[in-house]
């Protein structure tokens, strides 16, 4: 069974669907170990408690740069034995130490189709926004490998969403989480969990 640690920094939407993915039955050969938040008193945190998820936290602020607090994380996840490590909502950049510890082994969700709307600056209602002045008619959501460059790393799954007359960033956001974000990322842990992906340069396969 992998243990899975989930890194957060706000509210925990994409937690609470793992949460309730695991609740379901549905993440196989892996089980959520722990959670591990960058900053104090997030809701996150309470999903966790409530689901009897430890929870951590290494806030930023007490660390000189991302390096050092890229470091604390990896020897941390590694006193937890943790086999895959999944980004939901944490809004720091990891430096390579992350990707070094944990190669193929980091999953991180973005709410668009990757490489539409995505890289450095592009997060949260930015990239909705984006999509909306664009004009592009369907959006989605991408699971993927983390590698060193922002959203750049191998895709493993990804959701259509269409747009519709009249979104705005908000209601395009939640919709992107409802029937993309929430439904792609435990399928995606779960994949990982059960040895079920492998990946040859850019492309994941899926056994």
């Amino acid at each position: 069974m992998k243990k899975i640690a989930v890194l957060v920094s706000g509210g925990g939407t994409n937690l609470q669907a793992l949460i309730d993915a695991q609740a379901r039955g549905e993440i196989l050969g892996g089980t959520l170990s722990a959670v591990l938040s960058s900053k104090p008193g997030v809701q996150a945190l309470e999903r966790a408690e409530r689901a009897g998820i430890p929870g951590f936290v290494l806030s930023r602020k007490d660390f000189v740069n991302n390096r050092a607090m890229t470091a604390a994380l990896v020897e941390k996840l590694k006193a937890l034995d943790i086999d895959l490590v999944v980004l939901a909502g944490f809004l720091h950049i990891l430096t390579e130490e992350m990707v070094e510890a944990y190669p193929n082994a980091i999953l991180n969700v973005h709410p668009s189709l990757i490489p539409s709307f995505c890289g450095e600056g592009c997060y949260g209602l930015h990239v909705h926004e984006a999509a909306l002045s664009y004009g592009v008619k369907i959006t989605g959501a991408t699971v993927h490998f983390v590698d060193e460059k922002a959203d750049g790393g191998p895709i493993i799954l990804q959701k259509a969403v269409n747009i519709l007359e009249g979104d705005t960033p908000e209601t395009l956001q939640r919709r992107v989480m409802e029937e993309a974000e929430w439904k792609i990322l435990p399928q995606a842990v779960s994949l990982f969990c059960q040895d079920r992906l492998t990946v040859e340069g850019r492309i994941v396969h899926i056994r």
